[in-house]
This record gives C-alpha cells, structure tokens and sequence, in this order.
C-alpha cells in the first residue's frame, strides 16, 4: 500500500471517530511524518505508540484522542501483523510471567527510577488507582481508597495481613499506622524495598523482596492491590491457590485490579514493549474459573472511570516536574512516559479498561455474608 493510499484509508478511518489529520481540534492528530499512516495501519497500536516515540505525530489532548479512537472501535479495523501475532502465540505457548521472568517488571519499569515516581505519585507513593469518591486532591482520593480497601476487609488492631505486590508500601504503612495492623509486603522491585523500608521502619511493616509464590505462613487477611496485571492468565489458579493457603480459617481476601472487557492471554503490544514487560489484563471470566471451588464472591466493585482522573493527576504531576526530572531521562522517555498516561486515561474513560475491586471469602454454608454499604 502506497503512502498516498495509505493516508487516504488513515484519514478516512480516524474521521469516522471525528479525528481529522492535521485538523484544529486539540484532539485532532497533527502528522509531522508522511510514512506514520503505513506503519500505523502495518503495526496497529506498536506502530501508533513508537511513532508517537519517534515523533512522527503529535496531539494536544492525546488522552481524548485516544478515548475517540478506542470508542469507535477502530483497533478493529486494522488487521495485525504477522510479528504482532507472533506475541500473542508466544504468550500462549510459554508461561510469560514464571518465577523466572517474574522480576523482569521490577528491573524495567518499577525500578528505573524513585525520582520519577516521588514527583509523579501522591505523598504516600500509591501506584494504582485513586476513589475520587468526595476527593479534591489526589492525596484525599489516594487515602479514600486505601481507606475503603480497609473498610472492605473488615480491617482490626493485630490483625496480620499479606500484602502480595505492595508496590512502595502506601497500604502497609497506612493499615499499620491507622488500624494496629502488622503487614507483611512482598514485592519484585528493589527500589520500592528500599524505599518502602526506610519510609516504615519504625512500624510494623516488613516489605521483601519476594515473588508471591514463593511466599509461606498464614495471616488474617491476603490482599492484593496491582499485581494481577502481572500474573499472567496460566497463574491465576495458582494466584487463587496462594491466597487460599496462606490464609487463615475465617479470613478475608482482597483483589484491586485493571480489568479487560475481554479474555486474552497478552496487554496491548505497545504497553508490553515499553511499559509493563509480561503483562496481561484479567477478564472477569478469567478470575472467576480461577476462584472456582477456593472462593465465594462477597462483593465486586468497578469504579474504572476514576483510573481516568488518577492518570490526569500523574501527568499534570510528572509534566510540572519534568524540568527537574530531564537531567535524568532523555526527551524519548518524556514522550514514551506521556503517550504512557494519556493513553491509559483515554481507555479507561472510553471504558475499554475497568478497574475492580473484588472481597473473597472461602465457601462455607455458615459463613455470614460480608456488608460493604
């Protein structure tokens, strides 16, 4: 396909989701490149992400762009190519997020550097989403949902609780500080261990670095806030099996999680490149046939809409600091950490991402049932 044909199908396909090419809208693409219409229609999202990267086209209001183009559906019509395909055979073939691989996330995207993420991230370094719920900042909105997630668990003083991807330890330090709890969190980045070490080290709090399945003894809660993104659909039974074995008899569960309206076994190439190495967005079919026969689902909650303003507070943050943060990253980070944040809100605002929240409680016939409301 020439490079005039292939403009002309781009033009027409991104019209169809009121984007006009080099048009005055701050939405609208403005092309600096003439091969970007052949290699986005060759390599789909990959060829949109790296030619953004590569500064082949920009977009003001790249995070309304992206919503347009995912709410008309136009990822459809650009058929993948061969190496595109090729990810996703070999995500079905290998188990991509092994123990082996497992802490390739960390060294890539977690640990590459606590400047970046202190400038972007609110004060108690959470890196996941936000309940905006009443919230005017993201510190109050950070807090709500740690908040809740205590709440959700019925969280009391001395309780012991796993925490299976602590991130930078934001719930441990709060569910010790605020309830009394004695947190155990693991997790595969070095930086955060570090980080999160120092911040609690006067609290009951001990963070490792430590796959989660590697992790032994019970406790009286077992969450997780991020780290299904990681696990990979061939671990999800085996995720449900950990939590099941390292939680106590009459002990809660707890998953906070992004969310893929569809079963896969890979994320968006782009995001899998740069981003997040391995990852893999759970379907709900996906984690409820992993559940099956280990858990009842007490309570299952989506508030996708408010990753969308998270992700807007992480770039109006991350864009004021980048003055500071340039002397340590090149201008193809800032441009592969921008198209990073906006694009995400813009799927979470065309509701092609949810985010869960999901209360786990083992089957039992005298069990109560759990009341969140």
């Amino acid at each position: 396909m020439g490079t005039s044909t292939s403009e002309k199908v781009f033009r027409d396909l991104v019209q169809t989701a009121g984007i006009t090419v080099n048009g005055n809208a701050p939405y609208d693409i403005q092309v600096r490149n003439s091969h970007f219409y052949q290699r986005v229609l060759a390599q789909g999202s990959l060829g949109l992400g790296e030619s953004y990267m590569d500064g082949w086209w920009d977009c003001e209001q790249l995070d309304e762009c992206i919503n347009r183009i995912l709410r008309a559906d136009l990822p459809s019509h650009i058929k993948s190519n061969l190496s595109l395909l090729w990810h996703v055979l070999h995500a079905r073939l290998f188990n991509l997020q092994s123990k082996k691989r497992a802490f390739q996330v960390g060294e890539r995207h977690y640990d590459i550097g606590n400047d970046l993420y202190e400038a972007m991230l609110d004060s108690r370094m959470n890196y996941t989403c936000a309940y905006w719920r009443g919230a005017k900042t993201l510190d109050q909105a950070q807090e709500n949902k740690l908040e809740l997630v205590c709440k959700k668990i019925g969280l009391q003083p001395g309780m012991t609780v796993l925490e299976l991807g602590c991130g930078f330890g934001a719930f441990a330090g709060y569910a010790a500080q605020k309830y009394g709890a004695q947190v155990t969190g693991v997790t595969v980045s070095k930086k955060q261990v570090e980080w999160a070490n120092v911040k609690y080290e006067n609290l009951p709090v001990d963070i490792r670095l430590q796959d989660y399945r590697s992790v032994r003894g019970q406790y009286d809660r077992v969450i997780s806030i991020g780290i299904m993104e990681h696990v990979g659909y061939k671990n999800y039974r085996t995720y449900m099996e950990v939590v099941d074995r390292t939680l106590k008899p009459g002990g809660l569960a707890f998953i906070h999680t992004i969310g893929g309206n569809f079963s896969g076994a890979i994320a968006d190439p782009w995001t899998v490149k740069y981003i997040f190495p391995n990852g893999s967005l759970p379907s709900m079919a996906q984690l409820t046939r992993a559940m099956e026969g280990l858990f009842d689902m007490e309570d299952w909650h989506n508030f996708g809409p408010d990753y969308d303003r998270t992700l807007l507070a992480w770039y109006a943050n991350f864009s004021h600091a980048w003055p500071e943060l340039k002397s340590h990253y090149d201008e193809r980070f800032y441009r592969m950490w921008r198209y990073y944040l906006l694009s995400a809100a813009g799927g979470f605002r065309a509701r092609h991402n949810q985010l869960w929240q999901m209360v786990l409680n083992r089957p039992r016939k005298d069990q109560p049932a759990c009341r969140y409301s």
